[in-house]
């Protein structure tokens, strides 16, 4: 079974950037839709990007569009979330999963520890 492990979280202030990693072992992610999303503690876990299996298409969460860039790079088996501009309400465990791009939800139940960002005002 594929693992998928995100890194790259940490505190920022409100309006400094962050890179996140997510890095897949056991299996190739290479031919996989993937997404990032994000959960803060009693809500549900929501779609913030998702990218196809090429890299050629990109799609956003209405809030982090223009600020937020998802990319991949398939031969390190590894997906990307790069996020500028950040604000306090951003704050969450950030996850990455393969994605169902039309409905942005996950395509697998199995998720990974998350990374966590601290976004400070």
């Amino acid at each position: 079974q594929v693992q998928l492990v995100e890194s790259g979280g940490g505190l920022v202030q409100a309006g400094g950037s962050l890179r996140l990693s997510c890095v897949a072992s056991g299996g190739t992610i290479s031919t996989w839709a993937m997404g990032w999303f994000r959960q803060v503690p009693g809500k549900e876990r929501e779609f913030v990007a998702g990218i196809n299996w090429t890299g050629s298409r990109t799609y956003y969460a209405d809030s982090v569009k223009g600020r937020f860039a998802i990319f991949r790079n398939n031969a390190k088996n590894t997906v990307y979330l790069q996020m500028n501009s950040l604000k306090p309400e951003e704050t969450a465990v950030y996850y990455c999963n393969g994605a169902d791009l039309v409905t942005r939800t996950s395509s697998s139940d199995y998720w990974g520890q998350g990374t966590q960002v601290t976004v400070s005002s």
